[in-house]
């Protein structure tokens, strides 16, 4: 592997500037140290295993400078990234807020707090429990029940901060622990935040813990950050109203993105000597920054290279492409070990209208009647000996009218045996006769990959580690948006500890490993 020297890294970020790449700065893209201003927690679920012991799913966002901020709070069901229920919440400077996902009475989820932090509507209605609702996914052919609540994913977007001195920022904080909120003589309104917002500062970030109380066991997942969202000298703002549907992820401004690829640390400085931008990256080979722009019709339609209008969410899908998702799985029989894992598409609905035929790009088909949007892949399996299987794999049950091996929702799961670890209802099982090793996922391969799994842009810069750019023009991001887990369980049986019988169960959470191809 060759690493280039920091100086000839500074120079290409300093050739950036030459050739009008300023806008790296104001691009959004994953934040790798996890703060910024979307968070993406890739599952939540409070579905009940065959014991009937069901999962809570913990969930936490922390404000890690100095202003208060409004956030959207979006929970979306995992077959079609259908809302469930939003509502806003005023993070005080240095504050966290914590909630529960638990099963509801009605069929479904809930949310539940005892935390004081402030939201509208009032935090009351939220300490006593609020229920997931199905109005937004109602006729679309993945069934109406409440049921569709019980698992999808979380996204938490900072639409405005607030300076020390305003009103809404001296409602919102803690005094001894507690806000004044509405309690206030100038009561906490979307009238007040709206006026008294002053850009978007960043430093988010936050975790879930899905907890299996009857089961014990319990796993962790971090969310997925995403910096240089929504940038003030672009639309300042982005505070909607409690009720409101926006924002989203593609509300990301300007629509730009950008991707270090293969980096390491660096810090690139201005003409005068002033620090320009730093990221904890270093050119590795050959791979360096794509920069890209998604106005307009800087976009090309996969298949027959006409010029076509860039969607909204194209700037936030390209900066979580990957053709290549890789991770261990454990199927020991002495551990009675299962392994699921999560593979979400977090901007899916952009993309994928309800009815049939193909998706508007990126995605191969809309969600249809039968409940179903498959994107079809290739899989390739190994056990830890390097040893692989030359019979075609597939996943089970098998989707009507998709390939063998298709991902078909929003927030899938993939569980291998059936082990069912996450007792998952959006889940498809890989058989294997492996007890241990990895699996490689390729999203850019599979019958349609002429036509999708990528995105075409006319309007990016290649940027090496030399003063100079490796090209310009047209690149093609491969693969599919994607974030995810796997989560591995361990059973050690019933243990005697001080004479009282304890649940010997282990449990780990694991990232997917990931290759990004732009060529």
């Amino acid at each position: 592997m060759n690493s280039f020297q920091r100086k000839s890294l500074y120079a290409a970020l300093a050739g950036a500037g030459a050739l009008g790449v300023t806008a790296t700065a104001d691009a959004v893209s994953v934040n790798p140290n996890g703060l910024g201003q979307v968070l993406i927690y890739p599952y939540y679920t409070v579905n009940a295993d065959a014991a009937g012991n069901a999962y809570n799913s913990l969930l936490s966002v922390v404000n890690t400078d100095s202003s208060a901020k409004a956030v959207k709070v979006r929970f979306l069901e995992g077959r079609n990234s259908r809302e469930v229920l939003d509502f806003n919440l005023f993070l005080s400077k240095f504050d966290v807020w914590t909630a529960g996902i638990v099963p509801s009475t009605t069929g479904g989820a809930r949310i539940i707090t005892t935390d004081n932090s402030c939201t509208i509507p009032a935090n009351s209605a939220l300490k006593a429990g609020v229920n997931f609702v199905n109005f937004g996914y109602v006729g679309d052919g993945g069934g109406d029940g409440l049921d569709r609540t019980k698992e999808g994913y979380v996204e938490i977007i900072l639409m405005a901060s607030y300076t020390s001195t305003n009103c809404t920022s001296i409602v919102v904080t803690h005094v001894n622990g507690t806000p004044l909120c509405q309690t206030a003589k100038h009561p906490l309104s979307d009238t007040s935040a709206k006026n008294d917002a002053s850009g978007t500062t960043g430093g988010l970030f936050g975790g879930m813990t899905l907890i299996n109380v009857g089961a014990g066991t319990a796993y962790t997942e971090e969310a997925v950050a995403l910096e240089k969202f929504n940038q003030p000298n672009f639309s300042g703002t982005l505070y909607f109203n409690a009720g409101s549907v926006s924002p989203d992820l593609s509300f990301s401004g300007p629509k730009r993105s950008v991707i270090f690829n293969g980096l390491d640390s660096a810090t690139a400085f201005n003409v005068d000597g002033t620090i320009r931008f730093q990221f904890n990256y270093e050119f590795e080979n050959d791979y360096g920054i794509y920069q890209s722009s998604w106005e307009g019709t800087e976009c090309e339609n996969s298949a027959t290279g006409a010029a076509i209008a860039c969607l909204p969410a194209d700037p936030v899908s390209a900066v979580l492409m990957h053709n290549q998702v890789m991770n261990e799985y454990v199927l020991d029989a002495a551990t009675k070990s299962g392994t699921d894992w999560v593979i979400t598409f977090p901007t899916k609905r952009f993309y994928v209208n309800t009815g049939t035929g193909p998706a508007v790009k990126l995605f191969q088909k809309n969600f249809n009647k039968t409940a179903f949007s498959c994107d079809d892949v290739i899989i390739n399996i190994f056990d830890r000996e390097e040893r692989t299987t030359t019979t075609p794999q597939s996943f089970s049950p098998p989707t009507p009218g998709a390939a063998p091996t298709s991902l078909c929702y929003e927030a899938n799961v993939l569980t291998f045996n059936s082990s069912n670890v996450l007792a998952s209802k959006n889940s498809q099982s890989l058989t294997t006769a492996f007890s241990d090793g990895w699996l490689d996922i390729h999203m850019s391969s599979g019958t349609n990959l002429v036509t999708y799994h990528k995105l075409v842009n006319t309007n990016t810069t290649h940027l090496c580690a030399v003063s100079e750019a490796c090209g310009s023009g047209t690149f093609t991001y491969q693969g599919l948006p994607v974030v995810g887990f796997a989560v591995q369980s361990f059973t050690n049986g019933t243990l005697v500890v001080g004479g009282v019988n304890v649940l010997a169960n282990y449990g780990g959470n694991f990232i997917h490993r990931y290759t990004t191809l732009i060529n």
